[in-house]
Order: structure tokens, then sequence, then C-alpha cells
């Protein structure tokens, strides 16, 4: 249980030093919104290329991971349709909600995997991204066009998809690995000092996104997307892992993932498609912050019953 907490704590200290930045204007608020930029175009891509081109996959099951992906977005999806009527929300209202039982933060994962379970977490955590990001963005735009009646065209989704650089980077790194070209020599120490930057700059830049004013309306809605989220997924997570029978450090990083907080890039695609973006940024806020006790109280509840098994 230690070993949890205090190898997780530093990742939500710099959450927190993110909001106390931003909030005291160090450096400026343009600073911010370039660094969120540099971080999820350059710095995490070059992260999970080089990781991914240079690092032994034999032991990572990509048809597994993926049935485990689909069946984790599945029971997601439907206990947030049965949670609805609880939940009160108009038809704009639950598209929020939705994706706050669904979406996960890409910046948190990747730094909590790669703190507790080094660069095979890593490894593990960008394949599950990778099968990830296309499933729940395709979900969320047909749960927008159910709802709001607000969308954009399959192309436009499409295309939006496969130009995002964390699946591009994905597939790429993964291309390398298995072609056997690995990643250039000579490139492998400027990868290696962009990826150090990565992890640290984007968990500032989630703190700094970070608003507490938007709290107080969105509560009951943060409740219940929070249980879905930070609690009923880790337990999906655990049964799936179970029944697939997935080996220890893949199926840990497997609850990790399922135990995150919603996605910052909810908001927008709130704002984007009719949905209640007011809701979807109190319940980023609400996960998030959350989300420092439940992901370590998930992990060491997760690993007690695991011993049972």
């Amino acid at each position: 249980m230690f070993e949890i907490i205090s190898a997780l704590w530093p990742v939500f200290a710099l959450i927190i030093l993110g909001y106390i930045a931003r909030r005291t204007r160090f450096p400026g608020d343009d600073f911010w919104v370039q660094a969120e930029k540099a971080t999820y175009f350059i710095l995490f891509p070059v992260l999970l290329v080089s990781r991914l081109a240079t690092t032994d996959m034999s032991a990572v099951e990509l048809d597994t991971i993926g049935l485990g992906v689909l069946l984790l977005v599945l029971s997601g999806s439907a206990l947030a349709f049965l949670i609805r009527p609880l939940a009160g929300t108009d038809a704009a209202g639950f598209t929020s909600l939705y994706q706050g039982s669904v979406r996960f933060n890409v910046y948190v994962g990747l730094a909590a995997s790669a703190t507790l379970f080094g660069e095979q977490g890593v490894v593990i955590g960008a394949v599950i991204m990778a099968l990830m990001i296309p499933l729940l963005n395709l979900l969320c735009v047909l749960v927008f066009s159910l709802f709001t009646h607000k969308t954009g065209k399959l192309s436009s989704v499409f295309l939006a998809v496969i130009k995002n650089p964390l699946i591009l980077s994905s597939l790429l790194g993964l291309g390398l690995n298995q072609s056997g070209l690995g990643f250039p020599l000579m490139l492998e120490p400027v990868a290696d000092l962009l990826g150090r930057m990565a992890l640290p700059l984007g968990l500032l830049a989630v703190g700094a996104g970070l608003s507490f004013k938007v709290l107080v309306k969105s509560r009951k809605s943060i409740l219940w997307s929070s249980f879905i989220k930070l609690i009923l997924m880790p337990l999906s997570a655990f049964v799936i892992c179970n029944l697939l029978s997935l080996d220890l450090t893949t199926a840990e990083v497997f609850w990790l993932y399922a135990a995150l907080p919603t996605a910052t890039s909810s908001y927008i695609l709130a704002r984007q498609l009719g949905g209640d973006a007011g809701m979807m940024a109190a319940i980023v806020t609400g996960q998030t912050l959350l989300s420092m006790v439940s992901i370590p109280m998930s992990l060491i509840c997760i690993t007690f019953l695991q011993n049972f098994m």
C-alpha cells in the first residue's frame, strides 16, 4: 500500500503545482496554452515512438488487450446509460455524463504507468491508448449524434481520429518495432531528453486547466460520472483481466487506465458538438481532484482482491 501511494504522490503533486502556477499567472497564461500544444504534438509523440520502437514486445498480448479494451469501453457505456435516469440530466447533460464515464486522461495515465511500472508500463499503456482512443472517439460522437443531433460528417470524425498525434506515434513506434528497424541510434539521446520533458510538463498542464469555480452547479453529475469512472470501471477492469487471464503487469496497467479521471479534451468536444460544456469542465476538474485519492485506493483494493483469486 505504502509503495503505491509513495509512487503516485509526485504525479498529483505536479498537477497541484500546475494549478498554483496558473492561478498565480506564472509564467503567464499564454505559456500554458503553448505548453499543452508542445506536449500533445511533440513531446508525448516522441516519447511513445522511441519507447515502443525499442522495447521487447514479445510479452505484450495485443489481441487479448484489444478484446479487454473493447469490453471495458462497452461496460462503461452500458453503465452510463443505466445510470442516466438516476442522474436526471437533459440530453446535452448526458453527453457530458457519458464522456465523464468512459474517457481517460492520457497525461495522468502515461505518467502514473511510468512511475509505477517503468518502461514496460509505458509500452503497455501506449498499446491500450492506441486501441482505446479511436473507439472512444467514435462512441462519443455517436452519443452526441443521438442526443444533441449535432455532429460532423463521419469523414471528418475519421480524419480527426487518424490525425491524432498520439495514435500516429503509437502506430509508428509499433511499426518500427515489428519491422525490426527500431529507433535511429543517432536520435535516441535527443528523444530521451524530449521524452523526459513530456510527463512532468503534461501533468503541470493538467493542473493548469483545473477550475474550482465550475464545481458547485454540477455536483450531482460529478458524483455519478465519478462513481462510474473511478469506482465501477476499475472493478469492471478487474473482472475483465481475470476473465482474459492477463499477466500481472498487463493487468495492473489495465486497472490503472480504467481508474483514470476523464480527459481534458472532453470539454472541447462538448463545446464543438452541442454538449453541456460547463458540466463537462466541472466533471473534468472534480474527477481529477477525486482521482488523487481514488487511484491509489483502487489499485490497493484490486491488488488485495487479486491475492485471494
